[in-house]
């Protein structure tokens, strides 16, 4: 499928019904995680709960919610880290249900981190089903359900409420909604850096549709030059005000990141990583591995070029991944990273589509288990993931 289909979607009551296999599998996914979750710290005598909403980024993010931007902190090699690397929207979120409930900031973030996984997991099932249909919209839900990393959908972090935005910002532009686009990106963009994925997938399919359709007046044409307009106005909203914040102009918020020893360099620092790993035992193991996975993820890219799925999707997969796989720094977190990148699984969900349902049962059940077990070890562990 290459050009963009706007054949009327389901009703809302209807859309939820065709969805509810896909979110009951996926929430009993996401609760076999939270539950090994619970075993595995009470067993190190630590909170689950505690994982979920007050460790790494979480702590960033209510940080923001409680004081507003501005603090910092210095470590001994002059490196600075500074709040201003993390984006509004989460932490508005946070002080907002803190405004209206007697819940904290850190509860805030975990209520929406669950509803928005839930919204993600609708939207990646909506962008499936109106690509490859219902079965391949199910199984999608559950292959991002069975990452693993999986259990970060579950964390007081931003990846599920980006990814929800990101999805439902697809779906509207392969729908030919194009206002709710815009804006379902806008709200993206004040959501994470790689909001700039969902803007470009924006702005690719409309001046695609324009050259297609030659149609650059009326509704539809007004439509889409709106969405353009609203699309880039969350991420570069956010940057600009950290320039004029910092003193540094526009390139300000390259200078937080900076501080971070966050940048993009083309993947140089990820190769030579890489490469080091195999100066000795056992770490080319991890070596192997990680370059078995980086291959995976160009392979899986390819195949959805070669399945010609919409351009959007490949535009919006292609920026993500490439921004994963090309920073500079925090290697241990490119799978996190990666995750909101859903439409690298579509072939994937496409060929487990074809199987019958007790076949996919005994494909996804078992690894469903290894990811819980994963991402309970990975969550008890010294380094953020």
């Amino acid at each position: 499928m290459t050009d963009l289909e706007t054949r009327a979607a389901p009703s809302r009551a209807g859309a939820l019904r065709r969805a509810a296999p896909a979110l009951l599998g996926y929430a009993a996914v996401r609760a076999l995680g939270l539950i090994t979750l619970a075993l595995w710290s009470a067993a190190r005598d630590k909170s689950a709960y505690t994982l979920l909403t007050a460790r790494w980024d979480a702590l960033w993010y209510t940080r923001v919610a409680d004081l507003g931007y501005g603090y910092e902190v210095r470590l001994a090699n002059g490196d600075v880290h500074s709040n201003l690397a993390f984006f509004p929207l989460l932490p508005w979120l946070e002080r907002l249900v803190a405004a209206v409930s007697p819940l904290s900031y850190a509860d805030g973030g975990f209520l929406v981190s669950l509803f928005a996984s839930l919204a993600a997991a609708w939207g990646i099932f909506a962008v499936a089903d109106h690509v490859y249909g219902r079965r391949a919209g199910v199984c999608a839900v559950l292959l991002w359900a069975v990452l693993p990393v999986g259990i970060v959908q579950s964390m007081a972090y931003s990846e599920s409420l980006f990814t929800a935005l990101a999805a439902w910002s697809l779906y509207a532009v392969l729908t030919g909604r194009w206002v709710t686009a815009g804006a379902l990106t806008l709200a993206a963009g004040l959501t994470r850096p790689v909001g700039m994925a969902v803007v470009a997938a924006v702005w690719v399919a409309a001046v695609a549709s324009f050259a297609r359709d030659r149609r650059t007046d009326g509704a539809s044409g007004t439509a889409r030059a709106a969405s353009m307009l609203l699309a880039p106005l969350g991420t570069a909203g956010y940057v600009l005000w950290v320039g004029h914040r910092t003193g540094k102009g526009p390139l300000g918020y390259l200078d937080v990141q900076a501080g971070w020893r966050n940048g993009f360099d083309g993947g140089y620092a990820f190769a030579r990583f890489v490469a080091e790993k195999f100066t000795s035992f056992p770490s080319a193991l991890a070596g192997a591995g990680l370059v078995l996975g980086v291959a995976s993820v160009i392979w899986l890219y390819a195949v959805g070029v070669r399945q010609r799925q919409p351009l959007p999707l490949l535009v919006y997969t292609g920026v993500v991944t490439a921004l994963a796989l090309c920073a500079s720094s925090y290697f241990g977190s490119k799978p996190r990273l990666l995750m909101p990148a859903f439409p690298l699984l579509l072939p994937l969900a496409l060929a487990l589509a074809k199987l019958s349902i007790r076949r996919s049962a005994w494909v996804l059940g078992p690894v469903a288990v290894v990811s819980a077990v994963y991402g309970a070890f990975w969550l008890n562990g010294s380094g953020p993931p």
